[in-house]
């Protein structure tokens, strides 16, 4: 996630029983995230400079290998007891997308009809890989299937979540409800495997001023949301599990060692061969870097998708 003195863009958030459990599989995190308002673990990014999108270290939490496996391991079992599903088939879907604007009582954190119009497109144009000739098209899209205000200054400041988003999220296990709150992070979001254990809070927090046209200064063109969504349809940051082979789990992303700041070409924090993927969404780089998912983070997309939400 992201924030703003301390601009946190998102580490995904698992939810998943416990506050810091970050596998719905059990077994222990190899560090510890902040926790939210609420008590969940939150994805942070530390100051600017240090690394806009996210922390080091104790900063944020990542899976480890026995958590991936296991996770990677029940998808598959699904995968193999879904009626009609065929390995190596993509699958594709329009999604309903509900945007929900939490105001304070002064109206404070309102955005434009024409700024969610933008960022709905933001997401098309991320998602069908128009940015870059190595972007992959991932099939999925969006559509805007409802916008609600509410104003509440406790809601509006990202507290009472677990409360607000089941009162207000809408649609079912394939629909993306987006919370623009004012928080200290970009944005946090739940996996795919959550949703049938916590189904009521299933969606991404993204912080309001990130979409087009906003006042969050190299986070304003909408890339925020798309990083969450990326988390929402089953992937981790392309740093995860730092120089290994492991990495997180798409073979097409090189490793790297940490999260990227700004847009530093031709970084290469890992021995592994491949440059670090600065351009990937599931980076922390500024929003003007940013410009593709790969085909495996496609292909891993599409297998999440007809895992948990299809």
């Amino acid at each position: 996630m992201r924030s703003f003195v301390t601009r946190p863009r998102a580490l995904a958030v698992l939810l998943a029983g416990t506050a810091l459990a970050f596998s719905p599989l059990g077994g222990q995190a190899t560090a510890q995230l902040p926790v939210d308002q609420t008590g969940n673990p939150a994805c942070f990014t530390p100051e600017e400079g240090a690394a806009a999108r996210g922390g080091f270290g104790a900063d944020h939490r990542e899976l480890s290998a026995a958590e991936q496996k296991a996770i990677d391991a029940k998808t598959a079992q699904i995968l193999k007891a879904k009626r009609g599903f065929t390995a190596g088939t993509l699958a594709a879907a329009s999604v309903p997308v509900y945007v929900h604007v939490m105001l304070s009582t002064s109206g404070a954190g309102d955005v434009t009809d024409s700024q969610i119009s933008q960022q709905i497109a933001e997401l098309n144009q991320d998602f069908a890989g128009q940015e870059s000739s190595q972007a992959a098209n991932t099939g999925f899209t969006f559509y805007l299937a409802g916008t609600d205000r509410i104003k509440n200054n406790q809601w509006h400041n990202d507290r009472q979540s677990t409360q607000y988003r089941s009162q207000t999220r809408k649609g079912g296990k394939n629909a993306l409800n987006i919370w623009l709150v004012d928080f200290s992070y970009l944005g946090i979001a739940t996996f795919p495997w959550d949703y049938a254990s916590n189904p009521k809070i299933d969606g991404i927090r993204v912080q309001y001023s990130s979409l087009p046209g906003g006042s969050a200064t190299n986070y304003n063109l909408g890339k925020t949301a798309s990083h969450e969504a990326g988390h929402w349809f089953g992937l981790y940051h392309t740093f995860q599990g730092g120089c290994t082979s492991t990495n997180d789990s798409v073979a097409d992303t090189p490793a790297q060692s940490s999260s990227s700041s700004g847009c530093p070409t031709g970084r290469d924090s890992c021995s592994l061969s491949g440059l670090d993927p600065i351009h990937n969404y599931m980076d922390y780089s500024y929003d003007s870097c940013y410009n593709q998912f790969t085909p495996g983070q496609s292909t891993r997309i599409s297998n999440m998708w007809t895992a948990y939400r299809a």
